[in-house]
C-alpha cells in the first residue's frame, strides 16, 4: 500500500478506512510536513513508537514531537489549556513552532522520554492535518531519516530508506528549509531554530 488520495472520491473513504486500521494496529506511515517528510504512528501504541525509534536508531530518552490538527487530539497527553492557549497553540503550530508542554503524569514515557514535557505541533501543513483528521488522532512526527541524516524530502527516498516497513504516502513538503521551531511552553524561550 502506497497511496493516499485527499480528493473526494469513493477511494478516498476506502484509502482513510485502510489507513485508520493500519494506524490502529501498530503501522507506521511516512507523510509530508512543513519541512520533509515524517514518520509517525498512533503515539498510543508503544510497539508502533519503539519500531519507529528502532528504524531511527534514536534514543528513546530524547522524546518525540506529536502533530495534530486539533487540540482535542493533544488534549489527554498534556495539561489542560485555557480557551486562549488553545488558539495561542493552533496559531503558532501553523508557524511551525513547536511547543514544550507541561505532559499529563498519565502521558508515556516513551513519548516524552526522560523528560516531564511533550513536544506539540498543531500542524498548518494541509496534507499532514487531514492525515491527523482522517486517523482521528495525533501522530507522532519525527523526521523520516536515521538519527543524524539528513531527511526524506520525497516519497522516493522514503520508499528508498524504509521499503515495505513503513507505509510511504504521496505528498508535498512544505516550503520550510528547517525543522520546526521548538520552544519552551511557559517562557517562549526558544530551544531549536
Amino acid at each position: 500500500m502506497d497511496f493516499f488520495t485527499l480528493t473526494m472520491s469513493p477511494a478516498r473513504h476506502l484509502s482513510i478506512r485502510l489507513l485508520a486500521a493500519h494506524l490502529k494496529h501498530g503501522g507506521l506511515v511516512a507523510y509530508p510536513t512543513e519541512s520533509c517528510y515524517g514518520i509517525g504512528c498512533d503515539p498510543r501504541n508503544r510497539r508502533a513508537v519503539q519500531r519507529i525509534l528502532k528504524l531511527k536508531q534514536r534514543p528513546q530518552h530524547r522524546g518525540l514531537i506529536l502533530v495534530a490538527s486539533h487540540y482535542h487530539q493533544v488534549a489527554s497527553f498534556i495539561q489542560p489549556l485555557k480557551a486562549a492557549e488553545q488558539l495561542r497553540l493552533q496559531q503558532e503550530g501553523a508557524q511551525a513552532v513547536t511547543y514544550l508542554m507541561p505532559a499529563k503524569s498519565s502521558c508515556p514515557r516513551w513519548l516524552r522520554g526522560g523528560h516531564d514535557t511533550l513536544a506539540v505541533r498543531l500542524t498548518g501543513h494541509p496534507f499532514a492535518r487531514q492525515l491527523c483528521r482522517s486517523a482521528g488522532s495525533a501522530l507522532v512526527s519525527t523526521s523520516a531519516n536515521r538519527s543524524g541524516m539528513r531527511p526524506a524530502k520525497t516519497y522516493a527516498e522514503c520508499r528508498r530508506l524504509f521499503g515495505k516497513k513503513v507505509w510511504v504516502l504521496r505528498g508535498r513538503v512544505g516550503k520550510r528549509r528547517q525543522p520546526s521551531t521548538i520552544r519552551a511552553w511557559g517562557d517562549g524561550r526558544i530551544l531549536r531554530k
